[in-house]
């Protein structure tokens, strides 16, 4: 969820029914020299805390370790190490995705990170690199083995990206080989897929990420066409508001791809969003949708006439690690 779990959404998150976050992913080398904007992404607010999980990916053992030992200072609920990346600058460098292909490898890491520092470490992971090479019940009992106190696993190969089916077989195999906590994730794009995992599964939990953006009130159970216009504006108003209280005024360029992913597939919605994403100013973004929510109670707009336009540049969704759970 590279450049959608900061700090304002996961709070959001939190408020309507999140048991636990994830950071967005850091690279291990930009812990390590504490690059301002890195360490910037792990910043919480206390309500996260203590299911509060640092992210991080990389390839090299020692700076696993050195940035490990650096997060833990700042007192983490958990440190996460994503291995489920696909992103090819990442998963092609032996990072993400690309430690699936080393199964001792991420046996060592987790060693020396359960006896380098005393926050659990857990590890997010998928079926294997491709459908030739789905080792994922090894790398499970790799991590059981090793001192990881939970697995996140994304139902499917690196190869498959976000396409296809997530395979839930496969994470009730690991459930069952394993007895640290097991986290499912991939394809639950509504509420109801959350109890359907659950029930296939015999998982511990639920993570949720793309879903989520535009609909927060997953985390209650309800999907978007359960949600009242007058909710999703106020919501607007809300995640704008955390979005300009913790960046400054470049919060609302940031919250832009959010608003797309609200306002996606009402009436009227291509017109509203050529002008939220020409404004520069919140007090005219919270005056936009006001108008429109006032145009909606008139009838301005032809209820069958559904915006369907593909999100483009600004909302798009990055492929990266999946980060919410409930």
């Amino acid at each position: 969820m590279d450049g959608y779990s900061d700090q304002p959404f996961r709070v959001l998150c939190r408020e309507y029914g999140s048991a636990m976050s994830y950071t967005e992913f850091v690279a291990i080398e930009a812990v390590v020299y504490a690059t301002k904007k890195a360490m910037r992404m792990f910043d919480y607010a206390p309500e996260e805390k203590p299911q509060m999980s640092f992210q991080i990916f990389g390839a090299d053992e020692d700076k696993f370790i050195l940035a490990a030992q650096k997060l833990e200072q700042l007192q983490p609920g958990i440190i996460d190490i994503n291995m489920g990346c696909s992103v090819p600058n990442v998963s092609g460098r032996g990072a993400g995705a690309g430690l699936l292909r080393d199964p001792r490898k991420i046996g060592r890491i987790f060693n020396r990170l359960a006896r380098a520092v005393a926050v659990p470490v857990t590890g997010k992971i998928r079926l294997g690199w491709d459908s030739q090479t789905r080792n994922y019940l090894d790398v499970a009992r790799i991590l059981e083995d090793n001192g990881a106190s939970l697995i996140a696993v994304h139902g499917r190969t690196k190869e498959m990206k976000y396409g296809g089916k997530a395979d839930w077989d496969a994470i009730a195999e690991i459930k069952q080989a394993v007895r640290i906590p097991v986290i499912g994730n991939g394809d639950v794009k509504a509420a109801e897929d959350i109890d359907r995992m659950k029930a296939h599964t015999g998982c511990d939990g639920v993570m949720i990420a793309r879903a989520a953006i535009g609909n927060p009130w997953i985390f209650q159970r309800r999907n978007c066409d359960q949600v009242t216009l007058h909710e999703m504006v106020e919501l607007q108003k809300r995640h704008l508001q955390l979005m300009v209280d913790y960046y400054g005024v470049f919060g609302l360029i940031l919250f832009r791809k959010h608003a797309v992913r609200y306002i996606h597939g009402l009436p009227g919605a291509a017109e509203l969003r050529q002008k939220l994403m020409t404004t520069d100013s919140p007090a005219h973004f919270v005056e936009l949708i006001g108008e429109y929510e006032e145009r909606s109670a008139r009838g301005d707009w032809d209820i069958h006439a559904v915006d369907d336009t593909p999100i483009a540049e600004g909302g798009e969704l990055v492929e990266t690690a999946e980060c919410r759970i409930a």
